[in-house]
């Protein structure tokens, strides 16, 4: 704890600064995915992530801040690590909920799901190195940039000055926004706002690049099992008991988790 009078360096960005680097991040991702369109789709996406999160790691350098205690890089103990993990589990079998009452009420063009199925189709990897980059391409690299910038830097900066709960429904919108996808935009967002709860209650961004890491794995893995999208039904009562089921047992996982640990 400080001596009364000193004036301790803040780590967190000002808010229009954070906000900034957001959408310069996300202007650099577009760009960097154009330019490399033509190396593959799995070089594509680990050059797209990495831009997107660049510019905000330049600003926290400008700022000569500590770029560990300004990220909140902080390591979890196994348990909370485990915790974590489960959190992801259990917001991906939430996210089947979600889809699946989405889909009753605005059933997806089968082109839009066609599409999807095709890109994971592009990533099915034909070797064990193939397959490490596919979930390097889709999984590993998304959740460190992407935590890094949306709830390491934007958080943050936001729940200073707007209060905890309005930093993470603010920071959760902007995570579903530069998605760029609007039939997507409730589960990012939800996933968001689970992201958000997870690194304030953990005191750690370890904590949600573990959840979103193995969300995105299982539902990579889980994509070539998916059944013909142009001949299934929505069923919404299955999808209010995946819902339910998941969002209950993901805030479990998160309770679960713990306090952040008391700054000094």
């Amino acid at each position: 704890m400080g001596s009364p009078g000193s004036n301790p360096q803040r780590t967190e960005l000002h808010p229009i600064a954070a906000v900034a680097v957001l959408l310069l991040g996300l202007g650099a991702m577009l760009v960097t995915a154009r330019l490399a369109a033509g190396y593959g789709l799995r070089a594509m996406f680990l050059l797209a992530e990495a831009a997107l999160c660049l510019p905000g790691l330049v600003a926290l350098a400008v700022r000569a801040a500590p770029m560990r205690s300004s990220l909140g890089a902080v390591a979890l103990d196994r348990r909370r690590a485990l915790y974590a993990l489960g959190a992801g589990a259990t917001l991906w079998v939430a996210s089947l909920g979600l889809f699946e009452l989405q889909a009753a009420v605005w059933p997806p063009d089968p082109g839009y799901l066609e599409a999807f199925r095709r890109i994971h189709e592009l990533l099915r990897p034909s070797g064990v190195i193939d397959a490490f980059v596919s979930v390097a391409a889709i999984a590993l690299v998304p959740a460190l940039c992407e935590e890094a910038l949306l709830r390491g830097i934007l958080l943050p900066s936001l729940a200073r000055p707007l209060g905890p709960a309005a930093g993470v429904l603010v920071s959760a919108f902007l995570f579903g926004a530069i998605h760029l996808d609007l039939y997507r935009f409730p589960f990012t967002f939800a996933v968001g706002v689970a992201l958000g709860v997870l690194r304030l209650r953990a005191g750690s961004l370890q904590a949600p690049i573990l959840a979103h890491a193995l969300l995105n794995a299982i539902t990579f893995a889980a994509a070539p099992f998916a059944g013909d999208p142009t001949a299934e039904t929505a069923s919404p009562l299955l999808g209010a008991a995946l819902l339910a089921l998941g969002v209950a047992a993901s805030i479990a996982a998160i309770v679960a988790v713990g306090r952040p640990p008391k700054r000094m």
